[in-house]
C-alpha cells in the first residue's frame, strides 16, 4: 500500500533526478494529522519560498477541496525557516484552507528538492514513487493545469 513513507532525514542528500525514487520524510499536514502517501500519489508540488506557497495556497483554495486528490497530486510547503511569531499567525490561516498541504518542519528534510526562486517544484512520479518528471510551476503567472502535465 505505501509507495513511500516518511521519516525524518537529519543529513543533506543529493539532489534528485528522473528516475530516483523519492527520499522518505516525515511530516504532518497542517492539522497535525501524519501524512502517508500512497501508490496513487502521481504528483509532490513542493514549496520553499513563502511567496509562491501563498500563490499556491489561493490557487488551491480557490478551486475547493479535492482537487488535488482528483490529480492524485500532494502538496507540500517547507515552513521549517518560518519564525515562531510569525507560526502563530500563520498555522490558524493554513487551517482554514480545504486542501490538505504537508508542512515541513525540519532544515534538511527537502535539500535533494531542486528548487527554482519563484517556482513550485513539481515531481512526477511512476506508480514505484520513482521520478518520472521534473518541472517547475510558476503559480503567480501560470494556471495549475501547467503542474498537472
Amino acid at each position: 500500500m505505501l509507495a513511500f513513507c516518511f521519516q525524518c532525514g537529519s543529513v543533506p542528500a543529493a539532489q534528485v533526478i528522473v528516475g530516483d525514487a523519492v527520499p522518505s520524510i516525515s511530516a504532518k499536514d497542517q492539522h497535525g494529522i501524519d501524512c502517508v502517501f500512497t501508490n496513487g500519489t502521481r504528483f509532490l508540488l513542493i514549496a520553499t519560498e513563502r511567496k509562491s506557497a501563498k500563490s499556491a495556497n489561493l490557487i488551491f483554495a480557490g478551486q475547493g477541496s479535492g482537487e488535488l486528490e482528483k490529480h492524485g497530486a500532494v502538496y507540500v510547503m517547507d515552513i521549517h525557516t518560518m519564525p515562531a511569531i510569525a507560526r502563530l499567525f500563520a498555522l490558524p490561516k493554513l487551517r482554514k484552507y480545504p486542501h490538505r498541504i504537508v508542512l515541513i518542519d525540519s532544515p534538511n528534510t527537502l535539500s535533494w528538492v531542486m528548487v527554482r526562486p519563484g517556482m513550485i517544484t513539481v515531481l512526477a512520479l511512476k506508480p514505484d514513487s520513482r521520478i518520472m518528471k521534473i518541472s517547475f510551476w510558476n503559480p503567480e503567472k501560470e494556471p495549475v493545469s501547467v503542474a498537472f502535465q
